[in-house]
C-alpha cells in the first residue's frame, strides 16, 4: 500500500498520542485530553499513514488560534500572519526515509497560499544539531531566541518566508478567495462545527 498524508480523523489519536509520547527529549510528552485540545484547533493536523499503520504526524495553526503555548504566543506578538509547527512526530523505525521533508512539504503547500510566514522552533537544550541543520536546509533562519517559562529548556524560534505568498494574495486573496479546488480545501475543525471562533 501507498503512504499517505492525510486529516487526522478522531480514531487517530490513540495512535498519534503514543507516537508522541515515545518520541523522545525533542517533543514535549502530552496527555489524550491536550492532544483533543489539539485536534480541536489545529488549523493543519495530518497524519502519514501506511498499510493502516500511522508513521508520522505534523499539527501547525494559523495566528488566530486559542493556543497557549509560549513559542506559538511569541510569534503571535512579532508577526501579524502566520502558520505554526507545533510539533512533528515521526515513528523511529521510519526516521531517515525523508517522511519530514515531505510533511514540511505539504505543511507548506498549506501555508503559502495563506499566509507569508511559516514558523517553528527548535530546542537548543538539549542541542539537536541534525534537527537544526534539517531546518536550516528547508530555508528556515532564526529569529529570536527564548526560555520555555523558568525552568524549561531553550528554544530557537524558526521563519521561513513564503516567497508564493503575495502572488497568490495578489491574484485571488484580494479578489474574492482561493478556488474551491479539494486540495486547497481547509481542515474542518471541531471547533468551526461548534460554532466557537479559534
Amino acid at each position: 500500500m501507498a503512504l499517505a498524508i492525510r486529516d487526522v480523523r478522531e480514531h487517530d489519536l490513540d495512535a498519534v498520542l503514543a507516537l508522541n509520547n515515545e518520541a523522545g527529549t525533542g517533543i514535549l510528552a502530552t496527555d489524550l485530553d491536550r492532544l483533543r485540545r489539539l485536534y480541536e484547533i489545529a488549523h493543519y493536523f495530518r497524519v502519514a499513514e501506511e498499510d493502516d499503520r500511522i508513521l508520522g504526524f505534523l499539527i501547525a495553526m494559523r495566528q488566530d488560534a486559542d493556543y497557549a503555548s509560549p513559542n506559538f504566543r511569541w510569534f503571535q506578538a512579532h508577526y501579524e500572519s502566520f502558520v505554526y509547527i507545533d510539533r512533528i512526530v515521526i515513528a523511529s523505525q521510519s526516521r531517515g526515509h525523508g517522511l519530514g521533508r515531505i510533511f514540511y512539504c505539504d505543511v507548506q503547500s498549506y501555508a503559502e497560499v495563506r499566509v507569508p510566514l511559516l514558523t517553528c522552533e527548535v530546542f537548543l537544550e538539549p542541542r539537536n544539531d541534525q534537527t537544526v541543520l534539517f531546518h536550516g536546509t528547508m530555508g528556515f533562519q532564526e529569529v529570536g531566541q527564548q526560555k520555555m517559562g523558568e525552568t524549561g529548556p531553550k528554544v530557537s524560534l524558526l521563519a521561513r518566508e513564503l516567497p508564493s505568498f503575495p502572488f497568490v494574495r495578489e491574484r485571488y486573496l484580494d479578489h474574492g478567495g482561493l478556488p474551491a479546488v479539494a486540495w486547497l480545501a481547509q481542515r474542518q475543525r471541531p471547533i468551526d462545527s461548534t460554532g466557537a471562533s479559534a
